[in-house]
């Protein structure tokens, strides 16, 4: 059942039988060695990359692709991608429905995402986000300049740079409208003639059985509880991911014509592979 975005209830966390408590000790096990041992080889080479390359990473990315990309097939979550990721500069939006958008989008496409200033603290995740080259952000006006001026240097700098504009994840059934603060940043002189954005939809598809928005993270939601689910599954999900075509920012007068853009694009792309 489609639901709106506000109505209705959080599913309840279902109990975990003893054949899910097995599923979630391997699959952790095998993930998180999988996570340390890449973690370990990424930090060596950038100690090379680093110094050679500054702010670009042509070496590094690959490492993350690959742990993504094992993960799902850990997970039991095979992934479509339709459409070409584009190549050259440019940068990323799609709209957000969980932790795992995180694997999924790096598994198709070798990016950095841009999350607020908070994640940076999270135990385990944060530590992984750094690594990875995240760009961390504050919400704060006072830093939307300086903010601006960094994500400018890394999109020139050749960095695919993804953000979600919806500012919060969802229960995956619906694309909030998006917020255009970042869509600012494209806007650049130095930026507007030669940057492209790709709009992205990813769509899950829950496994048989299970309640639609089985894979959605969302309000005040748990994320171990959601973790927990989602490693004790043992029915296949899978999930769609749509690549539109890029859209060139100079075609667009300012930032909120191209936000409108792309938000019709993810939303359109959403709702024709949801079903």
């Amino acid at each position: 059942m489609t639901t709106t975005w506000g109505e209705g209830h959080e599913p309840e966390p279902q109990p975990i039988s003893l054949a899910g408590w097995v599923r979630i000790t391997l699959r952790a096990v095998v993930i998180i060695t999988l996570i340390v041992l890449c973690l370990a080889l990424l930090l060596l080479l950038r100690l090379v990359e680093r110094p050679i390359y500054g702010l670009r990473r042509p070496i590094t990315p690959h490492i993350t692709q690959f742990v993504c990309r094992s993960a799902l097939r850990i997970l039991r979550l095979p992934l479509r991608v339709h459409g070409q990721p584009l190549h050259g500069r440019a940068a990323v939006v799609a709209n957000h429905t969980s932790w795992l958008d995180i694997f999924v989008l790096n598994a198709s496409k070798r990016i950095f995402f841009v999350s607020k200033s908070e994640v940076a603290g999270w135990p385990g995740i944060g530590v992984l986000a750094r690594a990875t080259g995240t760009l961390f952000i504050k919400r704060e006006r006072s830093e939307a300049l300086a903010q601006t001026k960094i994500m400018q240097e890394r999109l020139l700098a050749g960095q695919k740079l993804l953000f979600f504009p919806e500012g919060t994840s969802t229960d995956g059934m619906q694309v909030l409208p998006f917020k255009t603060t970042l869509f600012a940043s494209f806007m650049a002189p130095e930026l507007r003639d030669v940057l492209q954005v790709q709009p992205v939809s990813v769509i899950y598809h829950a496994p048989l059985g299970e309640e639609p928005r089985f894979y959605g993270w969302w309000g005040d939601m748990s994320f171990a509880s959601h973790l927990l689910s989602t490693l004790a599954c043992a029915k296949r999900g899978r999930i769609d991911i749509v690549y539109h075509p890029a859209l060139k920012v100079a075609d667009f007068t300012d930032r909120k014509a191209l936000a409108k853009a792309c938000e019709a694009a993810v939303r359109a792309g959403h709702s024709a592979h949801r079903n």
